[in-house]
């Protein structure tokens, strides 16, 4: 299953969204109401999402300017990954999308998408508007 918030212009250059956004201490301010006990190392972040489960992510790939993907650090109630993709439109100014690709069994996937679709729309909304 693949979830994508839309293209949110962020007001800042890639290089500064991607700054901010690669250390994980930073993106506490961008969680939605329904994540909790969150704590973050600059390339670690623990979380519970209320009414699903407790996550441990970790950075896989940075892309300056482009994209950091975070996976599961350790044990997972299911396989999948968060993107964070960042493309350039101006010298001053980039476009954000939040994008989450998970491995869930048909009935899984219908529990979690709306929730999921959620978050990837806040994440992508709270950081359009720290910026802008």
């Amino acid at each position: 299953m693949n979830i994508s918030s839309q293209w949110k212009e962020t007001g800042k250059s890639a290089g500064e969204v991607y700054a901010f956004v690669s250390d994980l201490r930073n993106m506490n301010g961008l969680m939605p109401e329904q994540v909790s006990n969150w704590q973050a190392e600059k390339d670690r972040c623990s979380f519970d999402i209320k009414g699903m489960a407790s996550f441990n992510l970790k950075l896989d790939e940075q892309v300056p300017g482009k994209r950091i993907r975070l996976i599961p650090d350790g044990k997972s109630p299911f396989g999948f990954e968060l993107i964070l993709h960042l493309r350039e439109k101006t010298e001053m100014n980039s476009e954000a999308m939040v994008e989450i690709t998970a491995d869930l069994n048909p009935m899984m996937a219908m529990m979690v998408k709306n929730p999921l679709q959620n978050i990837v729309n806040i994440i992508a909304g709270k950081l359009s508007a720290h910026f802008g």
